[in-house]
């Protein structure tokens, strides 16, 4: 039985981007005669103190255990025919054990979502900016014998340093993602959904979401699902926490999903990962035309795109006035993800990719 080991920084069920990209198709490769098995780094003891300032002394403990388990990973390579690395081996600027697997003879898949050769430091770890090098991004991707990219624009950057790139997209499991069954009595509900390190990018959002509050008064309401700690009084959003028990009812909430990005180097590289999730249940969705937004938007039909403050309170308005509109976009947003964005529509491609890595 051919083995995989997935080395990853997140333990399962924890990380958006390993679950959407990597953990959903676990079952479908182990019921295809795959054995795998994830190695993984941050238990859930160490989320109190790694994305808070301080705590020195527990995030050198953390890189020590760290450095000690990636150890034993590549002691143990003989048992396994495939090392899939998600986005890196550690957390700091070393490449040593993608090297060391290497070395060992692993075939090695290499995957990455976001533009991670920019630098992208949490404020609460901006004193440990040095141990970071995003100029590895470059140096992994070109000792790997394959390199899944989660869009064209990480694969075009991919490829100049490897020419085995595949674009495998971020998928929803439209089976686990069903849309409500009735809408509550009630205002709409405008959402986002992200984490604390992408609120930034709602606050793009604000002036337009301002307008349509003094627009609409009462009609509407905001809802950010994300950031636990997140305020913005004028618009009466208190934000909640991600929690992955209430995760879908979150989400469920929202009548219009939103995702608003500046268009720079590090949005281009976003795979739509939110408005994928609000399109899988049936929410009609607005997006800002950046990177592959505009591939799963098709405006007017299955979402909206938005350019401009004007364009995004114009668009929001026609759907807060038209429940029908809401409905049929809805619709037509979940089709559009069953058809191209879902597990059920790429796991045997997923699955052949690693095929052909063992053959």
């Amino acid at each position: 039985m051919p083995s995989i080991l997935f080395v990853a920084s997140h333990r399962p069920g924890r990380s958006p981007n390993q679950r959407f990209r990597f953990e959903q198709y676990l079952p479908h490769l182990a019921a295809n005669g795959f054995h795998c098995e994830v190695s993984y780094l941050v238990e859930a003891s160490d989320d109190t103190y790694l994305y808070t300032p301080g705590h020195f002394i527990d995030k050198l403990r953390f890189v020590r255990r760290s450095v000690a388990k990636r150890r034993r990973d590549v002691a143990r390579m003989t048992d396994f025919d495939i090392v899939f690395i998600c986005r890196e081996a550690l957390m700091t600027r070393s490449t040593h054990f993608e090297r060391a697997f290497r070395k060992k003879g692993a075939r090695i898949v290499y995957d990455f979502d976001d533009s991670i050769w920019l630098s992208n430091v949490s404020d609460a770890n901006r004193r440990w900016s040095w141990v970071k090098d995003p100029s590895k991004t470059s140096k992994l991707i070109a000792l790997a014998d394959r390199v899944f990219a989660g869009n064209s624009y990480l694969a075009e950057y991919a490829r100049e340093f490897n020419n085995q790139v595949l674009i495998v997209p971020t998928t929803i499991d439209t089976g686990e993602y069903q849309p409500r069954t009735s809408r509550p009595e009630g205002p709409i509900v405008i959402g986002w959904s992200g984490s604390i390190t992408t609120i930034q990018h709602f606050q793009y959002a604000i002036p337009a979401l301002k307008a349509i509050r003094e627009q609409y008064g009462d009609r509407v309401t905001f809802r950010v699902v994300g950031d636990g700690g997140y305020r913005v009084p004028a618009l009466g959003i208190t934000g909640l926490p991600w929690r992955k028990d209430t995760e879908l009812d979150d989400l469920r909430a929202m009548d219009i999903g939103i995702m608003p990005l500046p268009d720079d180097e590090w949005a281009r590289g976003k795979c739509g990962l939110k408005g994928l999730q609000y399109m899988a249940l049936g929410i009609p969705t607005i997006m800002s035309p950046v990177g592959v937004n505009s591939t799963i938007i098709r405006d007017g039909e299955n979402g909206f795109l938005a350019h401009d403050v004007e364009e995004w309170v114009a668009k929001l308005g026609r759907l807060i006035d038209d429940a029908d509109l809401r409905r049929r976009m809805g619709a037509e947003a979940r089709i559009s993800v069953e058809k191209d964005w879902s597990l059920d529509a790429w796991k045997d491609r997923y699955l052949q990719h690693f095929r052909d890595m063992i053959a």
